[in-house]
């Protein structure tokens, strides 16, 4: 479970967005808080930077008081809090510092006054091998901090282990906030030849396969409800498009946190996410918890991870 959670900062009310969710999440899991703030240096013309030694100790010193009163903030709730002040170019400090530093959970606001120099979500995700905790800035709710709760999880299955790994994390959540969980398991409809307009022998093939796998998807969401909490309920849709569907069933069931894994049945291990998480990390609307169900050194390294080593020398 989550331990050691670092949630990156820098001053904006956007990022702040994720406060209110590092609380609940630490409460959850009995874990620590890493509050980060990365100091960018300014740059002249070639990349060469700009010296002004006391401009730049005004700056440390305003980042220093700025992450103590959010500590201060935390620690009413509770919870084991501690500060980091790096320099450096925000994106690669964040994802050093979690590949360092044995981070369970990164929390992440999908905005902050930094996204035009490259603090991107997915700039940061599709480098980091954990955990992440992923809040739409523009359609956070504000509750104070500690005052959070969850009320209805989502987690979809396609029937993989991989997928099946998000919960146990979902199964703490519903206890530590007395939260409804779906489970949602989602028959894609099988793509055919468009060469020319179907046949009644393409729709008849595409229903057989259809209805099979309508069957095989109610056993199975049966078989996972028997080692789950007794208000679990399932759904089973049919549908062309599986992200687009979960997307919308999210939304009309106003659901606050979807919870899924970062690989499904037909993820590869060489991509840090598969297809279908890929696309709620770019769309989705609603609190996204992506749990990594593969370890850190099992992750292929990708061209933009040596460009960032390669740019830090």
């Amino acid at each position: 479970m989550f331990q050691n959670l670092l949630v990156p900062l820098d001053g904006s009310v956007l990022a702040e967005c994720v406060l209110p969710h590092a609380v609940a999440m630490a409460k959850a899991f009995d874990a620590q808080i890493t509050l980060l703030n990365v100091i960018e240096q300014p740059t002249e013309a070639f990349g060469r930077p700009k010296s002004d030694p006391l401009d730049w100790y005004l700056k440390k010193t305003e980042a220093t008081t700025y992450l103590e009163g959010i500590k201060t903030r935390l620690e009413k709730s509770g919870l084991a809090v501690k500060t980091l002040l790096l320099e450096g170019r925000a994106i690669e400090q964040i994802i050093e510092n979690a590949h360092a530093n044995n981070v369970d959970l990164l929390i992440l606001s999908s905005c902050s006054s930094r996204d035009v120099n490259g603090w991107s979500v997915s700039g940061i995700v599709q480098r980091t091998r954990t955990s992440t905790l992923i809040i739409r800035a523009h359609h956070a709710n504000t509750p104070q901090d500690g005052n959070l709760r969850y009320r209805h999880l989502l987690v979809p299955l396609d029937g993989s282990r991989r997928a099946a790994s998000a919960l146990p994390f979902a199964t703490a959540l519903v206890q530590a906030h007395q939260a409804e969980l779906t489970l949602v398991h989602v028959v894609n409809k099988p793509e055919m030849a468009r060469y020319m307009p179907l046949t009644q022998e393409d729709a008849e093939l595409m229903s057989h396969v259809v209805e099979r796998n309508r069957a095989e998807g109610t056993r199975y969401l049966e078989e996972m409800l028997v080692h789950l909490p007794p208000n679990v309920q399932t759904r089973l849709l049919i549908s062309e498009n599986v992200a687009t569907t979960l997307q919308s069933f999210s939304e009309q069931e106003q659901i606050d946190l979807l919870i899924l894994s970062a690989h499904g049945y037909s993820g590869e291990a060489k991509w840090p996410y598969g297809s279908v998480t890929n696309r709620f990390i770019t769309d989705s609307r609603v609190p996204l918890l992506i749990i990594q169900d593969l370890p850190q050194q099992s992750a292929e390294t990708t061209r933009e991870d040596v460009a960032v080593r390669q740019m830090g020398r």
